[in-house]
């Protein structure tokens, strides 16, 4: 028990000096207390914002290793005094949820931009494949919903599209810490290839969706979208039809006249709410699309174009004549299809966020 508990302190201990120093170490916090600490400080108070969110920011990401260190230390005293069988067994239990806890800090260092910590916006089109696309949308949909129910993260819908067989298009807000973070890997292409139910001739069919996902913008962030520069439409809401159809124009569309990008909402009764639902993820979206112009000029054109082309496929879900989904960046793969299809995605987050890490 005692060797376990040193081997897990030593090799958190020696992760844990590589990352401290990467952050900057004891010097960069000493750097912003000196800073904090100047009378003149709050003379530029938008300066002085900054520099608290980036200590608040850093003391976040050391804290709970040095809380984990501590703890590992403590439960090392104790097994000095552990006699019984129970005794060993209440240690073991404890080993394990530390290194759950370790597992957990090791996948959050993965995380490089400030963003990756935010809320985040997740939408989902259907592709090539009609009908069977529509139904592939639905399914991806849940998905993320039981993966945002798992991590304990809230969801709210902004924008649903419903089509014949399913969803055309749907855009959620997931909030909860690293939503952003977390869920990036998932933007791309996702190709299902199934025998589809719509088909009476039982044919295997193969069909597309795309996911894109932003991070939601902090108020503090300006992101400045003049009246000029956007088109508004407002629209009845589309819906199943009988008592519960939206008689008013209550749906709001909106267009960024310079970069094409639109945004909607029509999910709320409140053309009120719905204006300012669609305009918080148009924001989030400018915030990506002038993220990716600022990258171009500091990369190669095909690295780039690598990293804007939504196009990329990311992933295969095959449900005949085997069952696999296989990611085609990380060559990660689960036979478990059923199990990746309720939301347990985890494993091709974490083997894609230590592959974008050495990359």
């Amino acid at each position: 028990m005692k060797e376990k508990i040193n081997e897990l302190l030593e090799q958190i201990k020696n992760v844990w000096r590589k990352l401290f120093d990467s952050y900057g170490g004891k010097a960069q916090l000493k750097e912003y207390e000196i800073q904090i600490n100047n009378e003149n400080f709050w003379n530029d108070n938008k300066k002085a914002q900054e520099i608290l969110k980036k200590q608040n920011i850093l003391k976040s990401k050391v804290e709970p290793w040095e809380d984990l260190i501590y703890k590992l230390q403590d439960l090392k005293d104790l097994c000095e005094i552990a006699e019984s069988e129970e005794d060993i067994m209440l240690l073991e239990k404890e080993i394990n949820k530390l290194r759950k806890q370790y597992k957990h800090l090791l996948t959050i260092s993965y995380f490089k931009e400030d963003m990756d910590i935010n809320n985040a916006f997740l939408t989902i089109h259907s592709g090539a494949g009609g009908t069977e696309a529509c139904d592939w949308v639905s399914m991806l949909y849940r998905a993320y919903l039981r993966y945002a129910e798992r991590r304990g993260y809230k969801t709210e819908l902004i924008d649903l599209l419903e089509a014949e067989g399913g969803i055309k298009s749907v855009t959620i807000e997931i909030k909860g810490e690293y939503a952003y973070g977390f869920l990036k890997s998932e933007i791309g292409i996702h190709r299902l290839v199934r025998i589809s139910p719509f088909d009476a001739a039982k044919k295997r069919h193969t069909s597309f969706a795309s996911v894109f996902i932003d991070p939601v913008i902090d108020d503090k962030i300006e992101i400045t979208i003049k009246p000029e520069d956007i088109r508004i439409d407002t629209y009845r809401a589309s819906g199943a039809g009988g008592q519960h159809v939206n008689k008013t124009s209550s749906a709001v569309r909106i267009t960024h006249l310079q970069t094409g990008i639109v945004t909607q909402s029509q999910t709320d009764r409140s053309q009120h709410r719905n204006k300012e639902l669609a305009m918080k993820v148009l924001k989030s979206k400018l915030y990506e699309y002038y993220k990716i112009l600022e990258q171009q000029k500091s990369k190669s054109k095909q690295e780039a174009k690598k990293d804007i082309s939504w196009g990329n496929q990311i992933r295969s879900y095959i449900f005949q004549p085997y069952t696999l989904v296989k990611d085609h960046r990380t060559k990660f793969e689960n036979p478990n299809i059923i199990s990746v299809m309720d939301g347990n995605i985890d494993n091709f987050i974490e083997e894609y966020l230590k592959w974008k890490n050495l990359s």
